[in-house]
């Protein structure tokens, strides 16, 4: 083994085995009244624990959208996060957000592989939304290494980024994966400002998917941004869909969600992208009212239930 992966191996290792997890080093602004905000990485910006997912306005009319755009900013939600694949979302939340646009930071993101598509994909995306940028563009969704390497090489979607970037439709760039092997690469191959990856209590014990992403973004200075949080595992078989916007059974029960939460924000990572259920939404910004990091006991307690039941992700994956 090289030396710089049985560092980061270690790393990881340490990041699983210890609770808390080090928010020790991480400036925090618990202001009463809002929701606490922390640092993104090296962008100077400072970002609400509670991120504001598209799809929570998706197939909303235009009045439910602008009263859920409107309870989020009350609440103190900062940061807004949207793609053009969550159907009509992004038609939803531009006119919603625009009175605010200038107080939020709004990312968005493509699953555009190729500089000519991710370009166009990216100025339809500022139009929908009514803005003359974005505060934050990313890769969405990179799975697997022929993403990385057609998105990363020449002609591929990181040419657009970079051209955006200068152009100022864009200030910072990032990614989201739903892999450690990608995310690892995709690290490793160019300095991103942000990534956005599923950091859940029940994939990093049961499934050991989340620690090795965790260091190797803190090694790389990049702003570390969680999906997942709030995800219990896969449906199960026969189970109802109480939540359609759910593809894995959420935790919907006020004192789950809140240890969920209160496990990801446990470590030093910036902000949590709740369920895009806008009842769950909800829920999470109540919970966030008052979010404390996990003592050592309610973290083995929460260990242990993790390891009796299934993860949405593994590492390494399974057939």
């Amino acid at each position: 083994m090289k030396r710089r992966d049985f560092l980061q191996s270690s790393a990881a290792a340490a990041l699983l085995g210890c609770f808390p997890a080090g928010l020790s080093a991480m400036p925090r602004d618990r202001t009463p009244g809002r929701l606490e905000r922390r640092p993104l990485g090296r962008t100077g910006q400072m970002l609400s624990v509670i991120g504001f997912g598209g799809i929570v306005v998706k197939d909303a009319t235009a009045d439910q959208a602008a009263q859920r755009v409107r309870e989020a900013i009350e609440a103190g939600v900062n940061y807004f996060d949207v793609a053009p694949s969550y159907g009509d979302a992004e038609e939803r939340l531009g006119p919603a957000l625009a009175p605010y646009r200038d107080q939020v930071f709004l990312a968005c993101k493509t699953t555009q592989r190729r500089a000519a598509e991710a370009t166009s994909e990216l100025e339809a995306s500022l139009k929908r939304l009514k803005t003359d940028h974005f505060d934050l563009y990313q890769l969405h969704a990179v799975t697997t290494p022929e993403d990385v390497d057609v998105a990363l090489g020449p002609g591929g979607a990181l040419e657009a980024f970079l051209a955006a970037r200068q152009a100022g439709k864009v200030r910072f760039l990032g990614f989201s994966a739903h892999s450690v092997e990608a995310a690892s690469t995709l690290l490793d191959r160019f300095a991103f400002d942000s990534i956005l990856f599923p950091f859940n209590f029940a994939t990093w014990h049961a499934g050991n998917f989340g620690p090795q992403v965790l260091a190797k973004a803190q090694a790389k200075g990049a702003g570390i941004l969680a999906l997942k949080a709030m995800a219990r595992g896969p449906w199960p078989k026969d189970a109802p869909r109480t939540h359609p916007k759910c593809w894995y059974q959420p935790l919907s029960e006020p004192a789950e969600a809140k240890l969920g939460l209160r496990f990801t924000l446990s470590h030093p990572i910036t902000a949590a992208v709740p369920p895009g259920d806008e009842q769950l939404f909800r829920l999470a910004l109540e919970l966030a009212r008052d979010l404390t990091p996990l003592t050592e006991a309610e973290a083995a307690a929460l260990k242990a239930q993790a390891l009796k039941g299934e993860p949405i992700f593994r590492y390494p994956r399974t057939a």
